[in-house]
């Protein structure tokens, strides 16, 4: 049985990406995938996902500027995004980029599980079952 949610994932490491992605349609998401900015940008305006979980660091199209697209177009300004990187918060750009557009969380990869990041795709989207 679906949610009836929608999740892009926008991640350039393949590996990554498909493992995130399965664990998420086991938790019964609809997935799309993207693996780099350019092509989150379209998917995202295209599809309307609930949630976009966006790594920064990619090719063709980063990740900060795919977020600003995403944010520049009227349905784009709320949809919930979750930061996937590896950056620290320390570089200046970056800071002012993702206060700027205003993610939901900013997961650091090395420090966070996958079902970590699921965790807190559910809560976002309230759709974890209550015990």
């Amino acid at each position: 049985m679906q949610t009836g949610k929608t999740i892009l994932v926008v991640e350039d490491e393949k590996s990554l990406r498909e493992a995130v992605a399965d664990v998420l349609r086991l938790k019964n998401f609809i997935v799309l995938e993207a693996e780099n900015g350019e092509e989150g940008v379209e998917t995202a305006l295209a599809k309307h996902p609930d949630l976009i979980l966006l790594d920064l660091l990619m090719p063709v199209m980063d990740g900060t500027t795919a977020f600003a697209k995403i944010r520049a177009d009227a349905w784009g300004k709320n949809v919930p995004v979750i930061i996937l990187t590896n950056l620290s918060l320390t570089d200046e750009r970056l800071n002012k980029s993702v206060i700027k557009d205003k993610p939901l969380y900013y997961l650091v990869k090395s420090d966070n599980k996958i079902h970590d990041m699921v965790d807190k795709i559910e809560e976002v989207l309230k759709t974890k079952e209550t015990a």
